[in-house]
């Protein structure tokens, strides 16, 4: 008998836990929600719309639509996209709001918005936009809504970043306002830059020789180094790189060479990876003069940076739309395929020029690459 009850107890105990248990695997608190309802695109008022570069952020288009119906209580993602075709097969998301029914963009957001989407600036161009529903932080359950389309005539949209080199290894030393020298971008990846040129160890210690990455002429931010802190940084060839305020709130350690010389610097805003490589440049030619021109351009003298003599500048010319080439006092002409930025050879054809502005444009005579950056887009 003392068995029985010590045995009842037991499966009383063993019964209460499992009762326990399935309570804490009951699922009962989880919902479900109805076939969600599409928005709906207000009419447009207007068909045609001029962009106008003068007044980027006045007011340029409203949009309204109506809620979508999700059949619980929910935030609602609203994101208002735009494409260049009907069936949005690469469409270009211009904002995202949660749960209002309403956004007005500006010149500029509907500019930048049709050159992502791939129009050509300075002519009339059909964009089709529409605004797709979801919901939660991983925009689930998404609906599109009915699209709409008008008549759009954007200015140009320039889509690149341009870097500038600062430091004693460099022409600039430390000033961030001194001409300093611009890195070649890759014309096949926008990430990817170049600078093939003279870099100096000067008095030979630790600091000198070194370098960094600047943004902007003039401002010390945003800056670009190595992940080392700066001043405790060692002189390596490769490595990743880290930026204020890029990737952290502290300045980047610094790039160097550890003796004066030749060297290609490459670095990859992607992969956030650099590297540092000797370069032979004792059989290169000793040019004395340099020239830009073409239909784009009356022929025009060119500066020679005394630093590093295979270096070509020009800090402000006036471009139109046509072509232009780089002439040598040998006379040797070097063009290329791609606008704003790439690598010309000797009888390459011309390189375009797609926009009229204010240019600056650099040529490196050692590798032929080139970069023109419009000073008012």
């Amino acid at each position: 008998m003392k068995n029985l009850k010590q045995f009842s107890a037991v499966s009383i105990i063993g019964l209460v836990m499992l009762f326990f248990a399935t309570s804490c695997d009951d699922n009962s608190d989880t919902f479900t929600i109805s076939a969600p309802s599409a928005p709906v695109l207000a009419d447009l008022s207007f068909s045609q719309l001029e962009l106008d570069a003068l007044n980027t952020s006045n007011p340029a288009v409203t949009l309204s639509w109506s809620e979508s119906d999700y059949g619980l209580q929910t935030a609602v993602n609203y994101a208002v996209q735009f494409s260049i075709d009907e069936g949005f097969t690469n469409p270009v998301n211009a904002a995202t709001i949660v749960g209002q029914t309403a956004l007005t963009l500006s010149v500029g957001e509907i500019n930048s918005a049709a050159g992502n989407a791939g129009l050509n600036p300075f002519e009339w161009s059909t964009l089709y936009t529409r605004v797709v529903a979801s919901i939660g932080t991983q925009q689930g359950e998404s609906i599109a809504s009915n699209t709409l389309n008008f008549q759009v005539f954007p200015f140009f949209n320039y889509p690149f970043e341009d870097y500038y080199l600062v430091g004693n290894a460099t022409a600039a030393d430390w000033n961030n306002n001194n001409n300093n020298p611009v890195l070649f971008r890759n014309p096949d990846n926008g990430n990817h830059y170049f600078f093939t040129a003279y870099f100096t160890k000067g008095g030979g210690g630790d600091g000198d020789g070194r370098f960094k990455v600047l943004e902007t002429r003039g401002l010390w931010q945003p800056q670009w180094g190595s992940t080392h802190p700066d001043g405790s940084d060692p002189i390596e060839t490769q490595g990743e790189i880290a930026g204020n305020p890029g990737t952290q709130s502290d300045d980047p350690g610094r790039f160097g060479v550890q003796a004066s010389g030749y060297y290609e610097f490459t670095i990859d805003f992607g992969t956030k990876k650099y590297t540092m490589t000797p370069y032979d440049a004792s059989g290169a030619a000793d040019f004395t003069s340099m020239t830009i021109g073409g239909t784009a351009v009356s022929d025009t003298a060119m500066n020679q940076l005394s630093f590093d003599t295979h270096l070509w500048y020009i800090s402000s010319i006036r471009l139109v739309p046509g072509d232009l080439q780089f002439t040598t006092n040998t006379g040797s002409a070097w063009g290329g395929t791609t606008e704003f930025s790439g690598q010309a050879t000797e009888n390459g054809g011309s390189i375009p020029v797609i926009v009229e502005d204010d240019y600056e444009v650099w040529f490196n005579d050692l590798t032929g690459r080139y970069i023109m950056i419009p000073l008012n887009l």
